[in-house]
């Protein structure tokens, strides 16, 4: 009789947790059919066509408008030097002193020259006039005279050469000698650099090339902005100015020249960075970066058709924008394209799908108005 009644207790008890354990089962069962009920539900948008911009960016060298070398034009010690190294100086401003005493000496040896000439010239005239001597003597003597009056403008000039001066508004580089240093002719003493307006040179493709100078005959050519090294941009906007006259074989691509003005000096020859070239883009068909995905080297979006099959297809991408690609040719604005969860389809997939205003979603990317 216990063994019967236990029996029973045990088999009510069995019963009570397998009901228990169904329920669970039940309500477990039925969440995750809710729930993946709710992730089958794919976003599709379409591709907009619309005008906007596209930001070119080239590595650039920058160079002062004017650089220039001063060399000493007479060799000897150098007796002073009147600027600092990084100083502004003006145009005529004395930068250095050569020692010049022998050119001192020299200038007033032809002058004394010169005198002796003249006095033997006005002896001369006298006597051919007085017929004493012939007119091939008094030009002779005249010749004289003409010889000694340009040995003293040479002296006077090499003189000059030992007081070199500024030849235009600049800022000075590093000192290549020192005070009291014996110099050659011809050894660089520094270099000037006249940074009050900056020459950008940047190397442009021929694809980019061509559309540059289409734009540029509408009349329409666009303005050029500077990154700095820092990742500022340069405040003042510049202008492509002069583009080389041939293409670099061995890279495809030709210089081109802008010019910036520098005000405060902020830009200083031999600096880099990066030029920003915004061309504009009329009837672009834009489509999300995140509704594609790349095999191998080809790009492909899921395209979703009116009975909700996925079918892949291959894109060409003619620009990249922030968030965005242009495409140029395998889409139209007319396909619904799958905007999110690529990787939980596959090809010939049926889903259920929610589509989305290309307008409302493209408005919550950076894309440049154009």
């Amino acid at each position: 009789m216990w063994g019967i009644t236990m029996g029973k207790r045990i088999g009510t008890v069995l019963c009570s947790i397998a009901g228990l354990w169904s329920v669970s089962l039940g309500s477990g069962c039925g969440h995750k059919t809710h729930q993946h009920a709710e992730e089958s539900v794919f976003q599709t948008t379409s591709p907009v066509r619309t005008d906007t911009e596209v930001t070119r960016e080239y590595v650039c060298q920058i160079r002062a408008i004017s650089h220039i070398e001063l060399r000493a034009l007479e060799s000897g010690y150098l007796e002073n030097i009147f600027v600092d190294e990084g100083q502004v100086v003006h145009k005529g401003q004395q930068m250095f002193q050569i020692l010049p005493k022998l050119y001192v000496a020299e200038l007033r040896k032809a002058q004394a020259e010169t005198a002796v000439a003249q006095i033997e010239y006005q002896n001369t005239k006298k006597l051919a006039e007085g017929h004493v001597v012939s007119s091939s003597e008094l030009a002779l003597s005249r010749a004289k005279l003409d010889k000694a009056h340009a040995e003293q403008e040479l002296a006077r000039v090499h003189l000059g050469f030992t007081d070199i001066r500024a030849p235009f508004d600049g800022i000075m580089n590093r000192l290549q000698v020192r005070r009291g240093s014996l110099v050659e002719d011809g050894e660089l003493l520094t270099t000037l650099s006249d940074n009050s307006k900056m020459w950008v040179y940047f190397n442009v493709n021929e694809a980019e090339y061509l559309d540059f100078k289409s734009q540029a005959d509408k009349g329409s050519a666009p303005l050029v902005k500077l990154m700095m090294a820092n990742g500022k941009l340069f405040p003042q906007t510049g202008k492509v100015e002069t583009i080389e006259a041939d293409f670099n074989s061995e890279t495809g691509t030709i210089a081109f020249r802008a010019t910036f003005s520098n005000p405060t000096g902020l830009l200083r020859h031999g600096e880099t960075g990066k030029v920003l070239m915004t061309s504009p883009l009329r009837g672009a068909l834009l489509i999300p970066q995140k509704a594609t995905f790349d095999v191998m080297d080809k790009r492909f979006v899921f395209v979703v058709d009116a009975d909700g099959v996925v079918r892949s297809r291959q894109i060409a991408v003619s620009q990249e924008l922030p968030q965005v690609y242009v495409v140029s040719s395998g889409l139209s604005d007319k396909d619904r394209v799958l905007l999110e969860g690529l990787r939980k389809v596959k090809d010939g997939d049926k889903i259920t799908t929610k589509f989305l205003s290309p307008k409302e979603v493209i408005s919550h990317l950076e894309v440049p108005a154009g």
